[in-house]
């Protein structure tokens, strides 16, 4: 018999090369089992390493607590980024690249050295960041009409789909980090706004709860990886043909643009 691990992780599995969304995980878990649901995560990182995808950083979710009291958790999630999840500010992104696409501005991280400590602080995340750079997460649900609860999106590699980033690179000092203000258009009309403060009152702390998550779960962050720390604004649903561009005080703009549904 399969156990329920392996059943919800083959159910998220099809889902994802069939393109086709599954019902959610949780009939298989029970709701507060996280350690279940990372256990789901880790299996399809590494089927997807042994199939010679390179892992090049990971992305934060749930930083607003409004989004936390949704799901009934207190704390945020974690996701892999592999090396063909990223896109180019010059990429028409096929719509179909991601199930269910939505998409959210946040500050990226590139770190320069390694976060092996058990406890780290925002000093910690200062020095080991290289530089930091407004990026587009496009996120996704393999679960059919983004019916989730925290486990489902935990096992779902917390709903990761692509990500973009931008051309401005800041060292981390030279920009405000909760203060920065976002603004996010699509077509020239504004969709959404935000600012760091939203991301756990400064993705510092967000990167901070990352990098200690990282080294309990046995694989910590490395240099060169890229932490997307989480949203500043409301997330907005990608139809086909959608030109988004976002710009993050102090960081410049980063544009993302949509293919048609064909």
């Amino acid at each position: 018999m399969v156990d329920s691990l392996t059943a919800a992780a083959e159910r998220l599995k099809a889902a994802e090369i069939n393109k086709d969304p599954c019902a959610p995980i949780r009939d298989l878990i029970a709701l507060d089992d996280e350690a279940s649901a990372y256990a789901i995560q880790n299996m399809a990182t590494e089927r997807k390493l042994q199939s010679g995808r390179r892992l090049v950083g990971r992305k934060i979710g749930l930083t607003n607590p409004a989004v936390q009291q949704q799901l009934g958790v207190n704390q945020p999630d974690f996701g892999m980024l592999f090396d063909d999840m990223q896109r180019e500010e010059s990429d028409i992104i096929a719509y179909d690249d991601v199930m269910q696409p939505k998409i959210e501005a946040e500050i990226a991280f590139i770190l320069s050295s390694p976060l092996t400590k058990a406890h780290h602080t925002a000093d910690d995340i200062i020095k080991a960041t290289r530089s930091v750079v407004a990026a587009f997460e496009i996120v996704g649900s393999r679960i059919a009409k983004w019916d989730i609860k925290f486990v489902d999106t935990v096992a779902d590699n917390a709903s990761s789909g692509l990500f973009v980033l931008g051309s401005v690179h800041k060292a981390i000092h030279e920009i405000d980090l909760t203060q920065c203000a976002m603004r996010m258009t699509r077509s020239g009309e504004e969709v959404s706004k935000g600012s760091g403060a939203a991301c756990m009152g400064n993705p510092i702390n967000a990167a901070i709860w990352l990098a200690d998550k990282m080294v309990q779960m046995g694989r910590p962050l490395g240099a060169g990886d890229i932490i997307l720390s989480g949203a500043l604004g409301p997330m907005v649903a990608v139809q086909p043909g959608d030109r988004f561009e976002a710009s993050v005080e102090g960081l410049g703009q980063v544009k993302a643009a949509f293919g048609t549904r064909d």
